[in-house]
């Protein structure tokens, strides 16, 4: 019997990965499904093979877990591993140094886009899956994506446009944008410059602009090739936002000094009424910063996972902050938002880039709301050992407010008992349903709702 206590944190309890792939058909439901959930909700994350350690939690091999919904009934449950060329056991740097793209975990994130579901992780090519979950393979948009795939692109939710990046580490450039039609042909590369190979996890947009996020986690070539993620805090690299236009052939980039940070996830970006750019994220400061890294496997030291709380440790500073970027002073507000901990921010997709009110958020006691116009926030709390994972947005289908619709989230047990599907009235943050799974979910990253009316119309 394994010894949990000489794992690492992210090989333990609610992080324990699965040791197999597993079908199962007509789930239980308490409550009661709505009838307009008719889609597939897929989420992604690491989950090493029986036995392995990758040495981040960031770098185990991708296990997607979905579940079908339709007429109120959960009629499967899979979880599959992606298939990827590194799962092979193809390393990324080759022996004569190159990279290969399609030798990565795919297992950050999973999304569809022009028909075509596609697993994400930042460290290269993103892999084509089924709605079924089995791997097609990697996915270069036809030759055209030279570059790896950032695992948080953003759709234009009035253009269909697929706005996504990719960074390196080895040479400039270290940043290059790229643009994807509605219709899945990827057209515009653009070189972006930066001074250095900085982690970029995420980005934003807004109607008009792209926001970067240029900050002070790089590439650390004294742990390359150990195992792990090679990044580090580095004070002296700085900390700035920049704003982008979205005009086709632009590269010119407005940057403004921002207090030292690190940002994993932004919840979304907007321009205001004086043309100002609103960007919310969650803000993690340079000593949270360095101890969720180290549980996690980065080259620092101790503390607790982003988004989560262990019994006894201080509380986080990972938490909602908004940066105002004002192009007609050069001037930036910086604020926060909410004084508790908080990660996974999500929002209603039909507002991505445009003024919104809500978002959501996953924190140690469950899923809370934030009410960005009045200032509050409210929370559902998972008790004893179970915990929410990311809570996706799903619009009710004659949805007339913002909040009108539900939130999707697996929820992970700190004890191996087997996880659930939760399913929340997003305006009442209450109890919709709860589909029983007859195994354990580990807690994993990012998912996607992929609902099958958008699948019929790419079908047809």
């Amino acid at each position: 019997m394994t010894d949990q206590t000489a794992l690492p944190l992210y090989l333990q309890g609610r992080f324990a990965p699965v040791p197999d792939e597993h079908s199962a058909a007509d789930l239980t439901v308490r409550g009661s499904l709505p009838p307009d959930l008719d889609g597939l909700y897929l989420r992604n994350g690491p989950n090493p093979l029986p036995g392995e350690d990758n040495g981040h939690w960031f770098t185990g091999p991708g296990m997607l877990h979905g579940m079908r919904l339709r007429g109120g009934r959960a009629e499967w449950y899979r979880n599959r591993w992606v298939r990827t060329r590194e799962l092979e056991g193809h390393p990324f740097i080759r022996e004569n140094l190159t990279i290969d793209l399609t030798a990565t975990p795919a297992n950050t994130h999973v999304i569809r886009h022009a028909g075509t579901v596609l697993a994400l992780c930042e460290a290269g090519l993103p892999y084509w899956v089924t709605p079924e979950l089995e791997t097609v393979g990697p996915y270069d948009f036809g030759g055209r994506l030279n570059t790896a795939m950032t695992a948080h692109p953003k759709k234009d939710p009035v253009t269909g446009e697929l706005h996504l990046f990719g960074t390196g580490f080895a040479a400039p450039p270290y940043l290059t944008y790229h643009r994807v039609t509605a219709e899945g042909l990827l057209l515009d590369s653009r070189p972006i410059g930066v001074p250095g190979p900085t982690m970029m996890h995420d980005f934003a947009i807004t109607e008009r602009h792209i926001v970067w996020m240029d900050l002070p986690v790089v590439f650390d070539p004294a742990h390359a090739g150990r195992g792990g993620v090679p990044y580090r805090w580095e004070a002296a690299y700085g900390a700035r936002l920049g704003i982008m236009s979205r005009m086709p052939g632009s590269t010119h980039v407005r940057w403004y000094d921002v207090d030292p940070c690190y940002v994993f996830h932004v919840g979304n970006a907007y321009e205001d009424e004086r043309g100002r750019i609103v960007l919310d994220a969650v803000r993690h400061d340079d000593a949270c910063f360095r101890k969720s890294w180290g549980d996690m496997g980065g080259p620092t030291s101790t503390g607790g996972l982003p988004g989560v709380l262990e019994p006894g440790h201080a509380p986080a500073s990972a938490v909602l902050y908004r940066w105002t970027l004002d192009p007609a002073t050069g001037r930036v507000c910086e604020s926060q938002l909410d004084d508790r901990e908080a990660e996974f921010p999500t929002h209603n997709e039909t507002l991505t880039g445009r003024p919104y009110r809500y978002l959501y958020t996953v924190s140690g006691d469950g899923i809370a709301k934030h009410d960005l116009a009045r200032g509050t926030r409210h929370t559902h709390e998972t008790p004893g050992s179970r915990y929410a994972g990311e809570a996706v947005f799903v619009p009710a289908a004659d949805a007339t407010g913002e909040d009108e619709g539900w939130l999707l989230s697996f929820i992970s047990n700190d004890d191996g008992e087997a996880g659930e599907l939760l399913v929340l009235d997003a305006a009442e943050l209450s109890v919709q349903a709860v589909v029983e799974l007859p195994y354990p979910v580990p807690a994993g990253f990012h998912g996607s709702w992929l609902p099958e009316t958008e699948e019929r119309r790419f079908l047809s």
